[in-house]
């Protein structure tokens, strides 16, 4: 397996595990954060999503953004649905408090050891999938520079190949423009989401083994799709 990020799982400040069912509150709050980004993405950087009708409505599937370039990326995301996106961070955030735990968990964050083994990382996605909810997973790992999308980490492929989750492919156009690489300020230029048809996993049969050729096919045809998003969301953007 590619290099991927390891997990582990804390509880809550509820004794729950760290990404269980939101309670009143926390989807509350996640509702009023959505609603104030959304309202700033389309006010300051006059950001559409393209296709966002492409995105499931239930059951669990893999958001997989290509063009990631900046540290807006995962803020902007939430856009894309009305669902609770799930995404992973350093466990050591949750550390920080009782009240920091709640806030990134009702965001949509679950905490990772990234020095523990990949495979627990992939449980732990396995486990939230499993659950139904949307997953985000960055296919290019950390954050890149440049027009061109880096090879991907096989995470997403093998994520949806053993869970049979969809992968929903999304261009990212002017985000770099908007707060590149070590800047601490954002620019009110235009940003666009564009979002791709959705890439099922090939079928799997009661107890079979999923293929690396199978991954790796999956991969391929992820990188391919998510540089024509990337393309063509950089120049609706204006970049």
């Amino acid at each position: 397996m590619t290099n991927y990020r390891g997990a582990i799982l804390v509880p809550d400040i509820r004794g729950r595990d760290a990404h269980g069912a939101m309670s009143t509150a926390s989807k509350a709050f996640y509702d009023l954060a959505r609603t104030l980004i959304t309202g700033w993405t389309k006010l300051f950087w006059r950001m559409p999503v393209v296709n966002g009708d492409r995105i499931p409505t239930d059951g669990p599937f893999i958001v997989a953004p290509g063009g990631h370039r900046s540290n807006l990326d995962t803020v902007v995301l939430c856009a894309v649905s009305r669902r609770r996106l799930r995404y992973m961070g350093k466990h050591s955030l949750w550390e920080a408090g009782a009240f920091g735990a709640w806030f990134l968990t009702s965001l949509g964050g679950f905490p990772v050891n990234r020095d523990a083994a990949d495979r627990e990382a992939l449980r732990v996605c396995q486990e939230v999938l499993g659950r139904g909810e949307p997953l985000v997973v960055f296919p290019e790992g950390l954050r890149q520079e440049g027009p061109l999308i880096q090879p991907l980490k096989d995470g997403a492929a093998f994520l949806a190949c053993r869970s049979g989750a969809p992968i929903v492919p999304v261009g990212l156009g002017g985000t770099e423009r908007a707060m590149p690489r070590g800047s601490k300020w954002i620019r009110p230029s235009r940003l666009v989401m564009l979002v791709g048809e959705p890439i099922h996993p090939p079928p799997r049969g009661q107890g079979e083994r999923v293929k690396r050729s199978q991954i790796r096919a999956l991969t391929a045809e992820l990188h391919e799709t998510l540089q024509d998003l990337f393309d063509e969301a950089q120049i609706r953007a204006g970049v």
